[in-house]
């Protein structure tokens, strides 16, 4: 990926501070996010409401250490399918709603929901990450819990260049609420905390620590901080954890270690990929859990002791350098198990000329030869790339083209990207892949979701504008045709920017995007 010069980085940071400053009075307060000029100049809507299809097909198993499928976190399951099981907005006088977190930044990626609908979701400002439980109507916050503050944010002030933030997936942008309603997640000091939330007595909730394991012991820990701002050692960041059928609690850090944690116990074991980076979130099935490093994909088992064992692995083309749109030179996807039983791992390649939607067999049996279901080129020569992880539901999965996005300021003064969604299908009888449809929607760099309670799926789209007006678009594609069906205006300027955030579909039948300063949710209200 190429950097912007710190100056430019600088400066940019310092005009949407002030920008953001005089458009609201106060982060303190209920303030929804505002947006900037031009609003009147675009469509609020388009395209009309449409009947709910539910899709037919099995959804992926529940995990039995996760919140129930469609609640515990960003891929939606222990799968990673990014499909929600309940029937999203369908176009029926949708109604777009924000808060915003703080005046720079507050950023709400991962939206997880508890037993009583609360949304528990961590939001990132320049000041620091905060956990909060939100109203799922309101967004109102009733308590918050602070984590560490990242290396990332003090590398990018001392250093002058915030890409540094941009390009940081650690400190629990992946976190994961339980089958006990608690968070889990990696924070900045290599620690894997676990925090359950209640309500006092007073009516208010607090948050409780409820598990803190040190990694410290084997992942490098010497990481920026403001009152050491230069460390000499070694910092690597954890970047995703997830439990596995055992209940143990699997983690990956940036530098390619993978490890897992006893929660009983304390045990720490862990394993390292040398030379490969791990940036993106993983998968688990009952036989294994399924990680893509910048080199290769892999299956792993662990041991009697819970060391991590790789039980195979397959390179995949990595091209020759970081595409505009990807975090680093590998695969930007969490790997997608699907199929009857799991039977198959999806993850998407960065070769130079065009990428390839990757389909493989997991089975430990299966033969080297045949591990390889289809190699599909997807999106225009020259410009196509994926950070985000693909939809997957039965033997299809869709993927989206982030190419041209790199962070918050790519897409300023009516810019877009190359765009393009794909779906693809699997034969019945295993023995290649074929492209089912081609939409043009430009949906930057969401996550985004299908909604298998009505057939749609969920993208977040901005297209080219003229004047320079930047508007941000939930947007409806119907997952059988790959037509568009509405679109609903949800803000306009950097502050409605999802920087990679997902759309997740919540039990009441809202989109919730989590965008550059705060979150956003669409509903029907009609």
């Amino acid at each position: 990926m190429s950097r912007r010069a710190p100056g430019r980085a600088l400066a940019f940071a310092l005009a949407l501070a002030a920008g953001t400053a005089l458009a609201a009075p106060s982060p303190a307060s209920a303030d929804p996010i505002p947006r900037a000029p031009g609003h009147r100049l675009v469509d609020a809507c388009a395209g009309a409401p449409v009947t709910a299809r539910p899709l037919p097909g099995t959804p992926p198993p529940q995990h039995p250490y996760l919140a129930p499928n469609g609640r515990s976190g960003m891929h939606a399951d222990g799968w990673g399918s990014a499909a929600s099981p309940w029937s999203g907005p369908l176009g029926a006088h949708p109604r777009a709603d924000s808060e915003r977190m703080a005046l720079l930044g507050g950023e709400c990626a991962t939206v997880t929901f508890d037993r009583a609908g609360r949304i528990v979701t961590v939001c990132g400002t320049f000041t620091g990450f905060l956990v909060k439980p939100l109203d799922p109507r309101s967004l109102a916050t009733p308590a918050e819990y602070e984590l560490p503050q990242r290396p990332s944010t003090v590398e990018a002030i001392t250093r002058l260049d915030f890409s540094r933030i941009f390009m940081d997936t650690s400190s629990g942008a992946s976190s994961h609420l339980d089958n006990e309603d608690r968070l889990v997640l990696a924070d900045s000091r290599q620690h894997i905390v676990r925090l359950a939330h209640r309500q006092r007595a007073d009516g208010g909730r607090e948050f409780t620590v409820t598990g803190d394991w040190d990694l410290g012991d084997q992942v490098p820990h010497d990481c920026a901080t403001w009152a050491d701002p230069y460390p000499d050692g070694g910092c690597d960041p954890v970047t995703s954890v997830m439990p596995d059928r055992q209940g143990r609690i699997w983690w990956v850090t940036r530098q390619g270690r993978v490890g897992t944690v006893g929660p009983a116990t304390g045990t720490v074991r862990s394993v390292r990929l040398d030379g490969e980076e791990i940036q993106n979130s993983f998968s688990v099935a009952a036989d294994g859990v399924s990680i893509v490093s910048d080199h290769a994909l892999y299956e792993l088992t662990a041991t009697a002791d819970g060391t991590p064992a790789v039980v195979w692995r397959q390179t995949y083309d990595r091209g020759t350098g970081t595409k505009p749109g990807s975090v680093n030179q590998g695969s930007g996807t969490t790997p997608d198990i699907f199929g009857d039983g799991g039977r198959c791992v999806a993850i998407t390649d960065t070769a130079d000329d065009r990428m390839h939607v990757l389909v493989y067999r997991r089975g430990a049996a299966v033969p080297a030869g045949r591990r390889l279901v289809c190699v599909v080129p997807v999106f225009a020569s020259g410009a196509s790339t994926t950070d985000n992880s693909l939809i997957s539901w039965g033997d299809s999965l869709v993927v989206e083209n982030n190419y041209g996005y790199e962070n918050a300021s790519s897409l300023t003064f009516g810019r877009s990207v190359a765009g393009g969604v794909t779906r693809i299908g699997v034969r019945p009888d295993g023995s290649g892949c074929e492209t089912v449809w081609e939409s043009g929607e430009r949906s930057p760099s969401v996550v985004p979701e299908l909604s298998t309670g009505n057939g749609l799926i969920h993208l977040y789209a901005k297209d080219p504008h003229s004047l320079g007006v930047d508007a941000w678009y939930l947007t409806a594609v119907d997952f059988c045709t790959g037509r568009t069906r509405w679109k609903q205006l949800v803000g306009t300027g950097v502050g409605y920017d999802n920087n990679w955030a997902p759309i997740t579909v919540g039990p009441d039948g809202t989109a919730y995007i989590g965008v550059f300063n705060g979150l956003a949710a669409v509903r029907d209200e009609g």
